[in-house]
């Protein structure tokens, strides 16, 4: 049986854990076999990019964690090896440094996750993960936009050249 300080510790990890995914935009589950040290140093600094935090975390911890935070649908994702990506600012940017991630190393995969409280399969986050990034979507529309304009104002100068013309 396990000692009373070693419980005392566990519990307190599960209350950290819990604290970081109570106010996180993005907890994704991910498999992480296969992939060596040199890979996760890179990963973890493309996260470190996006203001995210990758930990490797005993499946029990992390069930735990989720349960205190209410967190249901994700306990049979929590099998074999798990890293945890926690992310409170955005959880587009992560996902998607995930998702090349896994795509370059065939053996990383997504199990699972949470997207601002709402719990998610690996293809939902992948869906996402393959959308255009903010800045892209926001060129695409002023762009969109711009090319609009400039119809209405080339139409317009030649109804003036027409009117002139007639006058």
């Amino acid at each position: 049986m396990a000692s009373e300080t070693i419980l005392k510790q566990k519990q307190g990890e599960v209350e950290a854990l819990a604290e970081k995914m109570k106010d996180a935009k993005l907890i994704l589950l991910t498999d992480y076999r296969g992939i060596n040290v040199t890979d996760v140093t890179n990963l973890r600094n493309d996260l470190r990019k996006t203001n995210s935090e990758y930990k490797v975390i005993k499946n029990n911890i992390t069930k735990r964690a989720l349960e205190a935070c209410k967190i249901e649908g994700l306990e049979d994702k929590l099998v074999g090896p798990t890293a945890v990506v926690i992310s409170h600012d955005d959880y587009l940017e992560p996902a998607k440094a995930i998702y090349n991630f896994a795509k370059e190393n065939d053996f990383y995969k997504i199990k699972g996750g949470v997207i601002e409280g709402k719990v998610m399969t690996a293809e939902e986050i992948i869906t996402l993960a393959k959308l255009p990034s903010r800045q892209t979507l926001l060129g695409m529309l002023a762009g969109a936009l711009l090319g609009n304009v400039t119809k209405l104002a080339v139409a317009l100068d030649q109804v003036k050249i027409q009117k002139e013309a007639n006058a």
